[in-house]
């Protein structure tokens, strides 16, 4: 069991199941279907989640249960112009998995893996009606001891549906606890 692993099932007891892993194409489907039944996420193309598994399975995980199906992922990106910056793009866990912290716990596997590798700040974008999400990295930034800076990144009215929220940016730094 890996320190991510042992320190899951310490937050999250009754868990035993529950496997921390690196996304595989073949869990593009489900992690499509967890975003899509998350209500709250942007829905991408399933085409995007397959090269997602694909090209960026270093930079994301997934929550696997007994029966090895992804229940949670968070997906990121390492940014091209900042190298030391972790996007966290994607944060879902399927309905019958939630209210057991396993999105703090895939977050702190990720980021405490990345630090490994030179990483010291995670953005994300979150919209300002997105509670959930603005809850999830305000306490990962208070369990590291983190700062957060907030800052529109793209105004509603540059989407083309005319309709968008915001896209509010926040950068934590530093991730290593």
């Amino acid at each position: 069991m890996t320190a991510a692993q042992a320190e899951f099932h310490r937050v999250a007891p009754n868990t035993s199941a529950v496997v921390l892993d690196a996304p595989r194409v073949e869990d593009g489907a489900a992690i499509w279907r967890i975003a899509r039944d998350s209500e709250v996420l942007d829905l991408n193309s399933s085409y995007s989640y397959l090269l997602w598994c694909r090209d960026f399975a270093a930079t994301s995980l997934v929550a696997r249960g007994a029966d090895g199906e992804p229940i949670a992922f968070v997906t990121g990106y390492i940014r091209p112009q900042r190298p030391g910056t972790l996007v966290v793009w994607q944060v879902a866990v399927d309905h019958a998995h939630r209210g057991r912290g396993l999105a703090g716990v895939l977050l702190d596997a990720l980021t405490t893996r990345l630090a490994g590798q030179g990483v010291r700040t995670l953005e994300t974008t979150i919209t300002p009606d997105n509670t959930a999400s603005d809850r999830l990295f305000t306490s990962y930034a208070e369990r590291r001891g983190a700062s957060v800076e907030r800052e529109v990144l793209f105004d509603g009215g540059l989407f083309p549906e005319g309709t968008h929220l915001p896209e509010v940016l926040y950068r934590i730094s530093p991730i290593a606890a």
